[in-house]
C-alpha cells in the first residue's frame, strides 16, 4: 500500500525545467557585452557578500569553471509565484556552489583591482539580478573551500576542485584532436578493433571475461596488436586509433590496468618508415602544445647493449650524466673479491658529483643506504655495491682499497673532484636480458634522492632517444617474480622480449635463428651443453624493435613484424617449443599471414604517459580523469565489485573459498 509520508521531494529545490542560457559568462564583457539588455546565464554561485539587508553581490562562476561575474541583488518589493519571499531573500538562502540559472540585466561597472586567480574575472560588467532559478543543492555537510583536498572517493569533487585537473584533461582532449589531425594528414585511417578478444599467450597476464557459454570466455585486449595486423591483410595500408588496452600486471607509477595508448600500423614500410612518422608527430605536438620549435631531426639512435653498458636501463636517462663504464681490466684482484663472490665477473662505476664537501657526500649517502629505498641495493646476491669518496686530504684521496695505479686511473679516468662519490658495482659476465641492471637502478635512486634534497639541478629540455637493436628472446628466470609476464608458455626456457611477432632485424639474424635451431634438433634436453650453447645463440638474435624514449621514460614502442606464416609457425614451434594447444590459440593470426599479407611495421605510444612527460607530471594518474589506485581499485564507484553466486552461477562458474 503506498505511504505517502516515507518521504517528501521538495519540487522547487530540483528544477527539471529551467530558461536556456542566451549568452556564456565569457562574451559578457568589452564591445561584446550587450549593456542594457537582459541576459539568460547559468553557472555555480559563489561565495556572497551581504553589505546590507537589500543589497548583496555574488559571483556566478561559468560552467567550466574558467571564468566568474559579480551579480548584483537588490530587495524588491514585488513578488511572484515562483519566489513568494522576493529573488533577493531566495538568493540569501542559497549555498555557494548551487548549479543555477540567473536572468538579469547587464550593467557598466567601474573595473576593480585585478587579482591572480584560477578563475578569470569579468571586470568591467555585471548583472543586476531579476530571477534566479536553484537547478540543486550543494550540501551543508559537505566543506568546499579552497583549501579542501578531497579524496579519490570523492573523484568527482577533486576534478571541480582544482584547476590542474581540469587543465590536464583539456590538454589530453586536445593532444588527441592533434594526433587525429596529424596522421589522417599523413593518410591513416581510424579503424576501431573489438575489445572482446580472446586469450591468446601473448606475454602479458589477461582479464578474462566470462560467457554464457559454459568454459568460454573473451580476453580484454592487451592491445589491438592482432587486429592491427589482420588490418594489414586486409587492404588498410595504414591504420590507426586511441585503443583501450587492459593487462593485469603490478601497478606502479607509469602504469594503470587499462589504459590508452595512440597505435599504428603500416603496411609495405620498414621501421625506419614508422620512426619518421612518428618524429613528425611528436615534432608537431612539441610545437602546437608546448610551444617548442627545437626538437631534433632525426632523433638520435642509441642500441639496447650501448644503453644497458653506459646507462644500466633500455629506458636510459642520459641527461644527468653519471655514464657508467667498466673498470674490471684495471681493479687490483684483491679489490674484486671484496666486492662479490662471482667468478670472472665485470666490474663497472659511475660518479655522482654532489658537493664539494665529503662530509655532505658521506651524509647522502650514508642516509640513502640506511634507508628503505637503499636497502635492497646492499642485499644484492651478486655483492653489495662498493662506496668510495674521493677526498684529497686523505691518501691516494680516498681510494687507498684501489692501489696506487688504479687509483690514478680511477682520478684521470673520470676526472675526479674533491668531494665526488664513486660507486662500484659486480654483475655477472653475461648478455644483457631484461629492462635494467643492479647498477643502472641504483643510478637512477640516487639521482632522484639527489634531486629531492637539492644536492643537484633539475634537468631541463627534452631528450628524445631511440632505443634500437633489442635481443628477440629472453631467458625465463627459473624463480620468475611473482608479477612476471607469463611469456608464451613454452618449454625453450626463453620467451618472446616484446611479443612473439616481432621480427628479426636482419638476414643475418634470421640465418642465425634458423642455423641454431637447425643445429640442435639432436640434443633437444634442457640443461645439456648443446641446450645451454643454442640459448646463447639464440639471446645473440636482434629484434627489428625501437622503443622511444624521452628523458628516462619510455613513450612507446613498435617493430617490423613477422609477415610469413611460415617463419611465424616457426618460431612458435621450433624456437619457443610452445605446446600446440597454445599454438593452435594463433591460427586465425596464421591463416591471415598465409593470405598474401604484406611487409608490415608499427608502433603504439602509452598516450597517458605521453600527456604526463608533456605536463610534467609524475604519475599517469594526474592526467586520467578516473584512474585506479596502485590496487586496482576505483574508489568512487567501488570497482571491482563483488559479485554473488547467482551472477556466477549464470556464467556457469563457482567461487572457491
Amino acid at each position: 500500500m503506498f505511504q505517502p509520508n516515507l518521504y517528501s521531494i521538495d519540487i522547487n529545490s530540483h528544477v527539471f525545467q529551467f530558461p536556456s542560457a542566451t549568452h556564456e559568462i565569457k562574451d559578457l564583457t568589452g564591445t561584446k557585452a550587450p549593456i542594457g539588455e537582459n541576459v539568460t546565464i547559468h553557472g555555480y554561485l559563489g561565495e556572497r557578500v551581504d553589505l546590507s539587508k537589500k543589497l548583496s553581490f555574488v559571483p556566478l562562476i561559468s560552467k567550466d569553471l574558467k571564468y566568474s561575474i559579480q551579480v548584483m541583488s537588490i530587495s524588491r518589493p514585488n513578488v511572484n509565484d515562483e519566489h513568494p519571499h522576493g529573488v533577493h531573500e531566495d538568493l540569501k538562502t542559497m549555498e555557494a556552489h548551487n548549479p543555477v540559472a540567473i536572468v538579469g540585466v547587464v550593467k557598466a561597472r567601474e573595473p576593480g583591482k585585478s587579482t591572480s586567480t584560477e578563475i578569470t574575472r569579468i571586470q568591467d560588467v555585471e548583472i543586476e539580478l531579476q530571477e534566479l532559478h536553484s537547478l540543486n543543492e550543494f550540501p551543508k555537510d559537505i566543506i568546499f573551500k579552497d583549501e579542501t583536498r578531497f579524496p579519490p572517493s570523492a573523484r568527482h569533487l577533486q576534478i571541480r576542485s582544482d584547476k590542474g585537473i581540469r587543465d590536464a584533461l583539456a590538454f589530453r582532449a586536445k593532444m588527441a584532436s592533434v594526433c587525429r589531425n596529424e596522421l589522417e594528414l599523413q593518410g591513416f585511417m581510424e579503424v576501431e578493433t573489438p575489445l572482446l578478444f580472446k586469450s591468446t599467450p601473448e606475454g602479458a597476464r589477461e582479464f578474462l571475461v566470462p560467457s554464457r557459454q559454459k568454459g568460454m570466455a573473451y580476453a580484454l585486449p592487451q592491445s589491438p596488436q592482432q587486429y592491427k595486423q589482420i588490418l594489414m591483410a586486409s587492404g588498410i595500408p595504414k591504420y590507426y586509433q586511441l585503443a583501450r588496452c587492459f593487462r593485469d600486471e603490478d601497478l606502479r607509477a607509469d602504469r594503470q590496468p587499462e589504459f590508452t595508448q595512440l597505435d599504428l600500423e603500416m603496411s609495405f614500410v620498414t621501421g625506419e618508415d614508422v620512426m619518421r612518422c612518428i618524429e613528425v608527430l611528436i615534432r608537431r605536438l612539441w610545437k602546437e602544445m608546448l610551444g617548442v620549435h627545437t626538437l631534433p631531426d632525426p632523433f638520435p639512435f642509441i642500441t639496447y647493449d650501448e644503453a644497458m653498458a653506459k646507462y644500466g636501463s633500455d629506458k636510459p636517462y642520459i641527461q644527468i650524466g653519471m655514464e657508467i663504464s667498466r673498470i674490471d681490466d684495471f681493479i687490483p684482484q684483491d679489490l674484486v673479491t671484496r666486492l662479490t663472490s662471482l667468478s670472472n665477473p665485470i666490474i663497472e662505476t659511475f660518479k655522482l658529483n654532489l658537493s664539494d664537501s665529503p662530509r655532505t657526500t658521506l651524509e647522502f649517502i650514508t642516509n640513502f643506504l640506511d634507508s628503505p629505498e637503499g636497502q635492497p641495493y646492499l642485499s644484492n646476491p651478486d655483492g653489495a655495491p662498493g662506496v668510495f669518496i674521493f677526498d684529497a686530504t686523505k691518501p691516494l684521496q680516498g681510494l687507498h682499497p684501489f692501489g696506487f695505479e688504479a687509483a690514478e686511473r680511477m682520478e684521470s679516468n673520470y676526472d675526479l673532484s674533491h668531494g665526488d662519490l664513486i660507486i662500484v658495482q659486480a654483475r655477472r659476465n653475461v648478455a644483457f636480458s631484461g629492462g635494467s641492471t643492479p647498477l643502472g637502478n641504483l643510478r637512477l635512486s640516487l639521482h632522484r634522492a639527489a634531486l629531492s634534497q637539492s644536492l643537484i639541478p633539475k634537468p631541463k629540455g627534452y631528450e628524445f632517444h631511440w632505443v634500437t637493436d633489442f635481443p628477440l628472446f629472453s631467458p625465463i628466470p627459473l624463480e620468475k617474480e611473482k608479477d612476471a609476464d607469463p611469456g608464451q608458455g613454452g618449454k625453450a626456457g626463453l620467451r618472446a622480449t616484446h611479443h612473439p611477432f616481432t621480427a628479426p632485424k636482419s638476414i643475418e639474424d634470421v640465418n642465425l635463428l634458423i642455423s641454431t635451431s637447425t643445429s640442435s634438433t639432436h640434443d633437444s634436453q634442457e640443461n645439456t651443453p648443446t641446450h645451454q650453447s643454442q640459448q646463447e645463440q639464440y639471446l645473440k638474435i636482434k629484434a627489428d624493435h625501437y622503443d622511444l624514449i624521452l628523458n628516462g621514460t619510455e613513450l612507446g614502442g613498435g617493430s617490423r613484424r613477422i609477415h610469413s606464416s611460415v617463419i611465424q609457425r616457426y618460431i612458435f614451434e621450433s624456437i619457443l617449443k610452445m605446446p600446440p594447444e597454445k599454438i593452435h590459440h594463433f591460427d586465425h593470426l596464421l591463416e591471415v599471414l598465409r593470405a598474401g599479407c604484406p611487409p608490415h611495421a608499427g608502433i603504439a605510444l602509452g598516450f597517458d604517459r605521453l600527456t604526463a612527460c608533456m605536463l610534467g607530471r609524475e604519475t599517469v594518474r594526474d592526467v586520467i580523469a578516473f584512474p585506479k589506485s596502485g590496487r586496482g581499485e576505483d574508489a568512487l564507484v567501488k570497482s571491482p565489485g563483488l559479485v554473488g553466486g547467482v551472477e556466477w552461477g549464470g556464467y556457469g562458474l563457482v567461487v572457491k573459498e
